[in-house]
């Protein structure tokens, strides 16, 4: 399939829109509207699309026959998001979906009745997308990405992988409630484990590659990279300056660990996309997403990529190994 047939679903906003007009809808085409907040090219976000793609067919939603699925690429940009949202909400769809908190806030800003699922969104609560887990109570619900405790589980894994580091900067979007919150519990964890703790707050890659840079001019660091569009769309150079100053990391998405990267504990992005085409089936038969919970994600993978360690000279304990879902060599 075209990515640029993804184009926009006709839908019911299940309980705000009249019945006479859902009725209406449900005879012909329906539309969704899709809004990433990665860049088009970006190879996990791509496989992403395609596992909700995927998710909806297998609940007999099928582009060309019943629906219509339009897919906007905002890269980050919030300008570029906000044009999109904008474009998406005047076609009218029966329910939008986007990915990052970014985009899905310019959404709720944007639009109080046509229904959202989110997926890979972090702290909905905190960031005000819902009332609580159980019953969000607005127009939004979808598939949450991480808890903020995984920040102090990052942070654990680094240690016991590579056990010498004494310092860590954490990287991490200080414009992103869920970011910041990871933040914290790292924060919390450190001493415990004899870390001390760098705020290394990035927005775009001049950020990046400043902070790291200034973090490593000192000896025994290391790297917790956090989940944000600003992180994902710069991975490449995010492994490239922790293996120019021999920096162990470890990162949220399988992705770092499969493009050279140490290594990576994470939910499976492409599953939490799968599940929210569950939602989206519900809201588009009718559901009121006030009424649907937000759901956690329940597949996580712990990475790691031999090679780099090897080059960083680190030797992984056979415990390590054998509790990991992937090794890379």
């Amino acid at each position: 399939m075209n990515r640029r047939d993804f184009i926009t679903l006709l839908g019911g906003a299940a309980a705000a829109w009249p019945l006479a007009v859902r009725a209406k809808q449900a005879e012909g085409m329906r539309r969704i509207g899709v809004l990433m907040g990665y860049p088009e090219g970006d190879p996990q976000a791509q496989a992403n699309v395609t596992a909700l793609l995927r998710g909806l067919e297998d609940l007999g939603w099928i582009e060309g026959r019943n629906v219509h699925i339009d897919c906007r690429w905002a890269g980050g940009d919030p300008d570029k998001a906000r044009a999109f949202a904008r474009e998406l909400i005047a076609m009218m769809p029966g329910v939008l979906v986007p990915s990052t908190n970014q985009v899905t806030r310019i959404l709720q800003q944007e639009t109080r009745t046509i229904p959202i699922v989110f997926a890979f969104v972090g702290d909905p609560v905190g960031s005000g997308f819902a009332a609580s887990l159980a019953r969000p109570g607005k127009n939004i619900t979808g598939f949450a990405n991480f808890e903020n405790s995984v920040g102090g589980k990052w942070l654990e894994l680094l240690k016991e992988i590579a056990p010498r580091t004494e310092r860590v900067g954490f990287v991490f979007n200080p414009d992103a409630a869920p970011n910041v919150g990871f933040f914290h519990a790292a924060e919390a964890a450190a001493p415990a484990l004899g870390i001390k703790l760098a705020a290394l707050a990035v927005r775009d890659a001049s950020d990046i590659e400043q902070d790291v840079t200034a973090f490593a001019s000192a000896p025994d660091g290391g790297l917790v990279v956090a989940p944000h569009a600003v992180t994902l769309g710069n991975r490449k150079l995010i492994i490239a300056l922790a293996a120019r100053y021999r920096l162990p990391a470890i990162y949220s998405d399988r992705y770092f660990a499969e493009c050279g990267g140490l290594a990576s504990f994470g939910n499976n992005s492409a599953d939490l996309f799968r599940r929210a085409a569950t939602y989206i089936d519900l809201v588009l038969k009718g559901a009121n997403p006030a009424d649907l919970p937000v759901q956690l994600p329940t597949k996580f993978e712990l990475m790691v990529n031999l090679k780099t360690a090897e080059t960083l000279g680190l030797a992984i304990s056979e415990s390590f190994l054998i509790r990991a879902d992937g090794v890379i060599e």
